[in-house]
């Protein structure tokens, strides 16, 4: 039939977004061929209706039967009607769950399921505008979370009456003295079970600001507005929150979902290059778990790799522009969440890198960055795939290739002791009877979970690593 209406929403009452889904002749020709003679317009695999045919589908009547034409002369006459959709997106021959991931990354809204109410994720160029004026009515039960980057940015922004806590930056924040500090705002704020606590800022500030409300009266609401491209893209969403303790990393926690979240790429124009490479770290690990298409938005961070780490990035000034990769970054996760809230199954696929990467951190004293942690993890553990005989060799150099490319590290750091590291790795929390339990990576979009490797094929490629960049 003819093309729809732009901006209308077929089937469903009421406005909506319109969104064109685009595909390339080939694949519409092969999808076509597989029910010739079913589209009236369409001359598919050069079947022509019958007079006949065309009646029977039509429910009768004697009208003429419309003059078949090739899908690329359809396509080139209706080119300019596409073009009117604000939206377009290209699916080709995807399958439908990425598909899906597309679709809701092109809206720049995810709908998230399966641990206690679901909750709205958004994503977008300016939306942080729209949420402050929502802040400001949640009452004086809302305590709003922001570290002392974040705080003075957004913080008081958003409180408007409402209470307002600021925190150190930083990963040695995340211990319990900092959820004690939170739990003390809670009570002078009196905030009750039906308050609220808004996280403003980046991983650090979300998980122990989540942790605090999930333990709060048993647990009350909180919102997310991530600012960082690491917490926008992988620890804002998700549910995970928790502290550290000096035997390893988010080894105290919770399962508790927020109720928003609300990522709002502006923000992220005020980020040095350094945390921008950190968050592209966990950009390329999605894209090796389930969804290979990330990998072409890299040359766009190529500047990350050669601007000085204190100075802003030139790749992040378009909010607009970012809108599109950050949600299609953050499609994978919410993709898994929604079929594993719990981790008991393929979620453990978002550990990839963190087995090693969580261990790297807690030898350096968690002065090591996280995104740097999870790049050398991620290029290690390829590393252990490869040994393992479960990636073909070259899988890793590839991987090392990517991550290098954005200026992240690939390489074990100086001096690190294999037998240390292994020793790190065993109090991590995917650890089960004794025997570390890796996530690792076969191939782009095939990570295997919950994989055993002997300790002296561990040691050996750690040593490796070592001296492998």
């Amino acid at each position: 039939g003819g093309p729809p209406t732009p901006g209308k929403r077929v089937g469903g009452g009421g406005g909506g977004k319109g969104v064109s889904r685009d595909a390339d002749v080939q694949t519409l020709e092969r999808r076509c061929a597989l029910r010739p003679g079913t589209r009236p317009l369409l001359d598919a695999g050069n079947t022509m209706l019958t007079q006949d045919t065309f009646n029977l589908q039509r429910g009768g009547g004697n009208a003429a039967p419309p003059v078949p034409k090739p899908i690329a002369q359809l396509l080139a006459e209706r080119a300019g009607h596409y073009a009117s959709f604000a939206t377009r997106v290209t699916v080709s021959d995807a399958p439908p769950e990425v598909v899906a991931d597309i679709l809701q990354a092109a809206a720049g809204l995810y709908r998230v399921s399966g641990m206690g109410a679901p909750y709205d994720v958004q994503v977008g160029a300016g939306i942080l505008s729209r949420f402050l004026g929502r802040g400001a009515r949640l009452g004086s039960t809302t305590l709003i979370v922001g570290d002392t980057n974040t705080a003075p940015l957004y913080g008081s922004r958003i409180a408007g009456p409402n209470h307002l806590l600021t925190i150190p930056s930083g990963e040695g924040t995340k211990h319990i003295g900092t959820v004690a500090d939170i739990w003390a705002a809670f009570a002078k704020g009196g905030v009750e079970r039906a308050g609220v606590a808004i996280a403003v800022g980046g991983g650090v500030v979300g998980d122990i600001t989540g942790f605090a409300a999930a333990t709060w009266m048993r647990g009350i609401r909180w919102i997310n507005v991530p600012t960082t491209l690491l917490a926008m893209v992988d620890s804002g969403i998700g549910g995970k929150t928790g502290v550290d303790t000096p035997d390893g990393k988010n080894l105290v926690g919770a399962f508790h979902p927020p109720s928003l979240v609300v990522a709002d790429t502006s923000t992220l124009a005020t980020l040095p290059t350094s945390e921008i490479r950190c968050g592209l770290a966990e950009v390329i690990k999605h894209a090796i778990i389930g969804d290979p298409g990330l990998i072409g938005f890299l040359p766009l961070f190529a500047c990350c790799a050669t601007t000085p780490g204190h100075e802003p990035c030139p790749a992040v000034q378009d909010a607009q522009r970012l809108a599109p990769f950050v949600a299609r970054a953050m499609a994978v996760k919410a993709r898994i969440i929604n079929e594993d809230p719990y981790e008991r199954g393929i979620r453990a696929a978002l550990n990839l890198g963190h087995t090693v990467g969580h261990a790297l951190e807690k030898l350096s004293g968690f002065v090591m960055p996280h995104g740097h942690a999870i790049a050398i993890g991620t290029v290690t553990e390829a590393r252990i795939a490869e040994a393992a005989g479960l990636a073909k060799r070259g899988f890793a150099d590839d991987t090392a290739t990517l991550f290098a490319g954005v200026g992240l590290p690939t390489a074990l750091p100086p001096g690190t002791s294999p037998a240390g590291l292994l020793d790190a790795m065993r109090l991590d929390k995917k650890t089960a009877g004794g025997n570390i339990r890796f996530a690792l990576p076969a191939a782009l979009g095939d990570v295997r979970v919950n994989q055993v490797v002997d300790d002296t094929l561990l040691l050996h490629t750690l040593d490796t690593q070592r001296n492998t960049p």
